[in-house]
């Protein structure tokens, strides 16, 4: 099972968002955190945010419920260009210098590992088999109680 968070139109040019991402990318989400957290560049903040939305996503869809952060990964983190503003900047003679302020679209998908999904099932199933396998309790008459 996996979950996606996307936080579009970021004012940080994409080439210095993919340093960051490339960071977590595959890593559990303990240590993804850690990382985001404790990076001194600017879109690490920008990425810790996007990446506690999916975990909270994840937690959020078909009642999974609360998981432990050491059962789910950072399957995928990729960063799009977004539309990039063009800016003009006086230059000497009168001429004028382009600015282009770009920005960026991130997107983080977060996933549960392999083996925890298939344990969960594996109760689910079981839970499902008992409660079918269950026999109505039947009453006994007296006289099967006397002989």
């Amino acid at each position: 099972m996996e979950a996606r968070a996307v936080h579009k139109y970021i004012p940080t040019s994409p080439r210095k968002m993919r340093l960051v991402v490339d960071l977590i990318r595959g890593k559990g989400i303990e240590e993804a955190i850690s990382i985001l957290h404790f990076s001194p560049k600017h879109s690490a903040k920008e990425a810790e945010k996007t990446l506690r939305s999916a975990i909270s996503n994840l937690q959020n869809k078909e009642d999974v419920g609360r998981l432990d952060f050491s059962q789910m990964y950072v399957k995928e983190a990729y960063v799009n260009g977004g539309p990039t503003m063009k800016r003009i900047r006086p230059a000497p003679m009168g001429r004028a210098y382009r600015v282009r302020k770009r920005s960026n679209h991130l997107t983080i998908v977060v996933a549960i590992h392999d083996d925890v999904l298939r344990q969960q099932r594996a109760k689910e199933a079981k839970r499902k088999a008992q409660t079918k396998k269950q026999p109505k309790k039947q009453e006994t008459t007296k006289q099967e109680q006397e002989s």
